[in-house]
């Protein structure tokens, strides 16, 4: 497997910036963390400067975490279009990607295949696994340094996703879940304004697909930042007897999800397996303590999570 060492110049250099009461000198308390963040601003000039910021030993609880969130999260967005299978728990803010807990999600920004994507994800550990459950997080520009030229050279002209969402029964998440509604004319307006494709299917079900950039560039730098999900909507990230298994299931232009190149044609199993697991080389994992808070730019920093044992809640909200 390869590793940051092996990477020669895509060794990881970056990490996460920790802020604590300590280093603040204010109280180990949510009025503490009120002092630090100020009206928002400061927030802002460090999140520009190190794209992620864990905010540890403030002691946030889900009561607590309210107060705090404005000042982290212009807005709260609904997880409209989002594919993972997640729980609304408050005002637009949801579970974590509830996958069980013996699997590794791998890194990703969030929806990074929609016309539309939150700049900004707030994670918030209200309880830490009794083993294991890090996030990973990862520098878009160092996970794309670390692929092969010709994996890079591949993904040039972008990918196609297709989405195929039930109406109530079936793999995957149904269009009701996926967008929030019941009303197909809401959705119809919402994907008409994305200048996105889809169909309505008989039986009640909804076909979406997207053509969209494998890659953006950082406005700041102008470094090239992976920014997809190809790897996560393809079935060899599955596993050979998993995506095997689900492919004599369905044909892959029936899969609730799946990827080709932007021109219709395959992706090889390879690249796939290439992206994902160099991803999680170059990651570095934020172990989670309980009150935590993590803050990162999601067009620069991919994230994903390590298995875990007991019991593991994690909430996250976004916002532009």
């Amino acid at each position: 497997m390869h590793t940051p060492e092996q990477a020669g110049s895509t060794a990881v250099d970056w990490r996460p910036k920790v802020i604590s009461p300590e280093d603040r000198a204010v109280s180990p308390t949510a009025d503490g963390l009120t002092e630090v963040l100020g009206d928002g601003g400061p927030v802002a000039e460090l999140l520009a400067e190190h794209a992620a910021l864990v905010l540890r030993g403030f002691g946030i609880t889900p009561k607590t975490l309210e107060r705090v969130m404005p000042l982290l999260l212009a807005d709260r967005l609904a997880y409209v279009h989002g594919n993972s299978p997640r729980t609304k728990v408050g005002q637009n803010v949801y579970t974590s990607t509830e996958y069980p807990r013996e699997l590794t999600i791998s890194m990703h920004s969030e929806m990074s295949y929609a016309a539309r994507w939150p700049a900004r994800l707030l994670f918030f550990c209200q309880q830490a696994a009794g083993t294991g459950g890090a996030t990973p997080v990862v520098d878009t520009s160092l996970w794309y340094r670390s692929l092969d030229p010709v994996v890079r050279e591949a993904f040039a002209d972008g990918l196609r996703y297709t989405q195929n969402l039930h109406g109530g029964r079936g793999f995957g998440k149904s269009w009701q879940e996926t967008f929030e509604t019941e009303d197909r004319d809401e959705v119809d307006r919402y994907l008409g304004s994305a200048g996105t494709d889809w169909e309505w299917k008989a039986g009640g079900g909804l076909r979406v697909t997207q053509v969209r950039p494998a890659v953006v560039e950082d406005p700041a730098t102008g470094s090239t930042l992976w920014f997809n999900q190809a790897d996560q909507w393809h079935p060899a990230a599955l596993g050979d007897e998993a995506g095997a298994a689900l492919l004599r299931t369905l044909p892959q232009t029936d899969l609730p999800q799946s990827v080709t190149f932007a021109d219709g044609s395959p992706i090889p199993a390879e690249y796939v397996l290439q992206i994902r697991d160099r991803g999680l080389a170059c990651a570095i994992d934020v172990d989670w303590r309980t009150g935590d808070l993590l803050l990162i730019d999601n067009v620069r920093v991919a994230h994903g999570r390590r298995p875990f044992t007991g019991s593991r809640r994690v909430l996250v909200a976004m916002s532009d």
